[in-house]
């Protein structure tokens, strides 16, 4: 089956999931922000790692400001980081692309961060304009959830991404120096 058919299957079955909550349970509760989440972050990882775009726009070259990653720990990044390992995503993660230190395994996983923070941008982008349309329809108080799992799902993986990356280029910068 071609990978542009599966997409538009797991789109199919995306809006599908949605639409039952939607209707079911209504668009300002708990269930539906966090089904709007996980089913955006399914077809989002479909997408990037079947077509895997080169996402090679200078927005995710590392700025100066974010060598040291002050920025993103005085955000809690790192409280975040604790909370993946406690909950088993690191070792998840770890099993399914383990880090190895040679050149191409580092830009296998600098490529990775650039795909994760990809994703999880554009989905938060969908989250926001649905917060926007919950917290008008019945409320602020009503989009609440929508807005927290957004910070939670979205937000926090992005500020990870964005301190993991400066690291990674500085270890291929080396390698490459190396030969």
């Amino acid at each position: 089956m071609g990978k542009y058919l599966k997409l538009g299957l797991i789109l199919i079955c995306v809006v599908a999931a949605l639409a039952f909550v939607f209707i079911k349970k209504g668009p300002h509760t708990f269930v539906f922000a966090w089904v709007l989440n996980f089913a955006l972050m399914m077809a989002v990882f479909y997408f990037t790692s079947s077509f895997k775009p080169k996402l090679a726009s200078s927005y995710y070259r590392s700025k100066k400001w974010e060598a040291n990653g002050s920025i993103y720990k005085w955000l809690g990044v790192n409280v975040f980081r604790k909370f993946l390992v406690l909950i088993g995503w690191e070792k998840v993660i770890r099993a399914a692309s383990p880090v190895n230190k040679n050149l191409t395994a580092i830009k296998h996983l600098e490529y990775g961060t650039r795909q994760a923070e990809f994703g999880h941008l554009s989905i938060f982008f969908i989250v926001l304009i649905m917060n926007f349309f919950v917290a008008l329809r019945y409320g602020v108080t009503q989009s609440l959830s929508l807005f927290f799992l957004n910070i939670i799902f979205n937000v926090y993986p992005v500020l990870l991404q964005r301190y993991n990356r400066p690291r990674l280029q500085r270890a291929i910068r080396l390698k490459e120096a190396i030969g």
